[in-house]
């Protein structure tokens, strides 16, 4: 069954070139929910916190949204946290904190993460070429369409890559990959029909992926690809271990990361969100979860098995789970340069290495943001046209959710939803409202 990358759609970017400053540690009893502080303790007005409110209680009232969960940390507290409406309408289930979402794109960060633990530990180096690891993309070729003058029609050649793709372009998303879904080149139709998505091994994906043209020339460009999947093989290359497996001891147990992976434990199906898409008039139906993935997938045909119940390939760059208070954790550990609850993961350098723009004149991205080694990044908030400020790091997922971390302010925002595609941003509206509630 062959899995499109809807599932990995392009999120819109806001942000970060980064200045730290320390942050005090969030803690977590076993099992026991964060604790929000008065938001007045931490220079946040409760009044203006109330606009949040407001607004999202009016999106569920107008049945634009089903459900939607959010929360505001600063100088390492809980300031807020609210849910709202259902996480799924049809049982019955209500939105809650710790809900569980497809977080999709924002599994890329910890991807990223992981590859850049292997690189403290001097098993590759950011300008190595990949294929030093993995030999199969050691000849790359670049697809070029022509229209013939004549005829009108479009002509399909190859020409060998003028250099090999870098692991920093991996990173950075200047490999020269796309996912064939957000256009119609050649070589996206290529993509779609060698279902290079499909559910395989990541061994298998990577093979698959070498036989592909590049729809640019590695290092001309920025463009939002599957190169974080091939970040996941890579992980398994230089660590010898299953990307999961790696996931599990190195960053989701250190961190208390309990309701974070590939799948959902049948003990927790009863707080995972329904997936729900929008319609014709302006509201949300749900996505039938299905037994059957031939009938569910007839149902939605642009539709990952993944996507809808649980992941077939270990995908790094869209197929974990996750809870906001999972994602706290993770987000505190970048703001804390590399640490958190006495579990250091990267050092202060690896992380402001990471959380620095590497595209320069590189184009691709959107005005005032650059791309960091796993983050988009914001550079001038003015030129963006987006409350923030430089230094910022950030990303989001498919079907809504979206995160950023504000060294300057020392600020976590993270917002939970599950609408696919997500047409209507309502991240970047949570953003703004967590942002007008700062009153120091």
């Amino acid at each position: 069954m062959k899995r499109l990358s809807i599932s990995l759609l392009a999120v819109l970017l806001t942000l970060a070139s980064v200045t730290f400053a320390p942050s005090p540690r969030i803690t977590r009893a076993d099992k026991a929910d964060p604790v929000a502080v008065a938001p007045e303790s931490v220079g946040l007005a409760t009044s203006r916190l109330g606009n949040i409110r407001a607004v999202m209680s009016q999106h569920i009232a107008n049945k634009k949204i089903v459900g939607a969960s959010a929360l505001i940390a600063r100088h390492g507290k809980v300031a807020y946290q609210e849910a709202w409406g259902m996480a799924d309408a049809e049982a019955g289930t209500p939105m809650k904190m710790d809900t569980i979402h497809r977080i999709y794109s924002m599994s890329k960060p910890i991807t990223s993460v992981a590859l850049m633990m292997l690189y403290e530990e001097g098993k590759f180096q950011l300008n190595d070429p990949i294929a030093k690891y993995m030999p199969e993309f050691a000849k790359m070729t670049v697809g070029v369409d022509e229209r013939d003058p004549q005829s009108g029609r479009i002509n399909f050649t190859t020409v060998p890559a003028k250099r090999m793709i870098t692991v920093r372009d991996l990173l950075r998303h200047t490999a020269g990959f796309t996912y064939g879904v957000f256009g119609d080149t050649s070589v996206d139709q290529a993509y779609r029909k060698a279902g290079i998505l499909s559910d395989l091994t990541l061994k298998d994906f990577a093979a698959n992926l070498a036989k592909m043209p590049l729809q640019y020339e590695p290092g001309t460009r920025w463009h939002y690809s599957v190169s974080v999947d091939l970040q996941g093989r890579l992980v398994e290359v230089l660590s010898g271990k299953p990307f999961d497996q790696f996931l599990q001891e190195r960053i989701f147990t250190p961190l208390g990361m309990v309701d974070t992976g590939f799948t959902v434990p049948a003990s927790k199906k009863n707080r995972f969100a329904r997936l729900y898409t929008p319609n014709k008039t302006g509201g949300v139906d749900p996505i039938a979860l299905c037994n059957g993935r031939d009938d569910c997938l007839s149902k939605f045909p642009n539709a990952a098995p993944s996507m809808l119940e649980q992941q077939g390939m270990l995908s790094g760059g869209g197929g974990l789970v996750s809870t906001a208070y999972d994602y706290l954790r993770f987000c505190q550990m970048m703001l804390n340069k590399g640490t958190f609850e006495g579990q250091r993961l990267l050092s202060r350098k690896t992380v402001e290495l990471m959380a620095s723009d590497h595209l320069g004149t590189i184009p691709g991205m959107s005005a005032g943001n650059g791309f960091g080694l796993g983050f988009a990044v914001s550079k001038a908030p003015g030129e963006a046209g987006m409350m923030g400020s430089p230094g910022e790091f950030n990303w989001g997922g498919a079907a809504g959710t979206k995160f950023w971390i504000d060294p300057q302010e020392d600020m976590i925002g993270i917002f939970m939803i599950q609408i696919l595609p997500n047409s209507v941003d309502y991240g970047s509206a949570f953003r703004v409202l967590a942002y007008q509630a700062v009153a120091d």
